[in-house]
């Protein structure tokens, strides 16, 4: 009789191979990656996910940190027992991410650059008389007038020290 080949063949099982620690792995492997480096190196993969955000001072529900207000109740039927704060043992992680916060923002948008040079060459040969624009050569998507007027507008709304530039070209 031939030999055993492919798959039957090499799949053997490793006795001295603990299951129960490699099924543990496994699962900590798949469990999903926290994107938030800070939030990343505080997590202890042996507590809870609430514990874990407790410890850093961060809430796990919204609703109850911060929850809605009630109607008025007088004093009197008010138990005024104030509830035990939760020790933040990481606040270093919460300090990271209230400066990480505060950075300003960088602005993202913007115009692609060869609409950019499109208007700049229509408004350079043509200045505001769009219906000379709508022939030209450059024009290759065959833009109307009132389409070409939109777009210089837009350029002007993300560029305001643009139209002033435009104001010059026309004088000239």
């Amino acid at each position: 009789m031939p030999k055993a080949k492919g798959k039957t063949w090499r799949q053997k099982f490793g006795y001295n191979v603990n299951q129960k620690r490699l099924n543990w792995n496994a699962g900590r492997k798949a469990a999903p990656r926290i994107e938030c480096s800070h939030i990343r190196h505080a997590w202890d993969h042996a507590k809870s996910v609430r514990q874990n955000l407790a410890k850093m001072g961060l809430a796990v529900d919204p609703n109850k940190a911060v929850p809605l207000c009630k109607r008025k109740v007088k004093a009197m039927q008010v138990d005024t027992e104030e509830r035990l704060k939760e020790l933040v043992r990481k606040p270093y992680v919460l300090n990271d991410l209230e400066a990480e916060a505060s950075l300003p923002e960088k602005e993202g948008n913007t115009l692609s650059r060869d609409l950019i040079d499109y208007i700049c060459y229509m408004v350079e040969n043509h200045g505001e008389d769009y219906k000379a624009m709508a022939p030209d050569e450059k024009n290759y998507y065959q833009d109307t007038p009132k389409q070409i007027q939109n777009k210089i507008n837009v350029c002007k709304r993300f560029y305001p020290k643009w139209s002033c530039s435009v104001a010059h070209i026309r004088v000239q």
